[in-house]
């Protein structure tokens, strides 16, 4: 298998909803875009895969000598050998890459968020600079186009972190801030006891209303960040904000029952709201 075939591969079986996006790039954009969101899993990964926090300490270390020694121009990994043609040509720099690695040993080391704005700094890390990354390669003439960049990836992020609160708490993580399961009157065991009625109450649903309207709003900021000049480039961007702004709203629909579950839109829907994007361009 070549490295193009690992990344490949790599994304499509992630059943990401960044992968229906990738799939409207022209071929060295796509190329590049999905050898880069492949980095990003194998390190996720480490962090979600593995059950034993020293090892998967040991493994983000590997991944960091790994990125400093791609840099060097001695990739090892297949990720990084299919990777590393595209650094030059779309201003991926090992710093981007080291930043996404810091946001997960975060993941090791933290299973708390006292506020959001001790939460912003893990967002930035594994989604604002992902972010970044991407918007370089679907290709920008301003830098504002930056700004929204990070902005639509924290929105990103804090709908993974709406969908996911069950998931998250069996591992033994809550991402939601303490400051806000105390203003609402949430206990963190009732997260992590994942079943109805414990965890479901008036209570939490206020809560998770409370970060969605946060999502929503980071949205809303995002896209008017985004210069008319770079609309037509980062359409691949603009598909990803549809795509699970609709996920928040079929979560909003289920009333936040998400501790015993993941909510998702099927394969089809995501690909159709890729296409609807496409042909608006908005």
């Amino acid at each position: 298998m070549t490295p193009e075939q690992y990344v490949q591969t790599k994304a499509a079986r992630s059943g990401s909803s960044f992968y229906y996006a990738f799939l409207f790039l022209p071929p060295p954009r796509r190329a590049a875009i999905t050898a880069f969101y492949a980095f990003c899993r194998e390190v996720d990964d480490v962090v979600d895969e593995t059950s034993d926090p020293s090892v998967a300490a040991s493994k983000l270390a590997w991944w960091r000598a790994q990125v400093l020694q791609s840099f060097e121009g001695r990739p090892e990994h297949p990720v990084m050998r299919a990777l590393m043609p595209h650094c030059p040509l779309y201003q991926i720099q090992a710093e981007h890459l080291l930043q996404v690695i810091e946001g997960c040993q975060m993941d090791l080391e933290q299973t708390r968020y006292l506020d959001f704005a001790n939460l912003q700094r893990y967002c930035h890390l594994v989604a604002g600079v992902v972010g970044e990354v991407a918007c370089n390669i679907f290709g920008r003439q301003s830098e504002q186009t930056l700004a929204y960049a990070h902005k639509l990836g924290q929105a990103l992020q804090l709908t993974n972190i709406i969908r996911d609160v069950g998931e998250d708490a069996r591992r033994g993580r809550i991402y939601l801030p303490v400051n806000e399961l105390q203003r609402f009157g949430v206990k963190a065991n009732e997260l992590l006891m994942r079943e109805s009625p414990w965890g479901y109450s008036d209570r939490f649903e206020q809560l998770m209303q409370f970060q969605a309207q946060r999502a929503h709003a980071l949205y809303d900021e995002a896209l008017a960040l985004l210069p008319q000049c770079d609309r037509r480039t980062q359409k691949p961007g603009l598909m990803m904000a549809h795509i699970y702004r609709t996920l928040l709203e079929e979560i909003e629909a289920e009333q936040f029952r998400v501790l015993h579950q993941r909510i998702g839109l099927t394969p089809l829907r995501k690909l159709w709201i890729a296409m609807r994007t496409n042909w608006r361009g908005r």
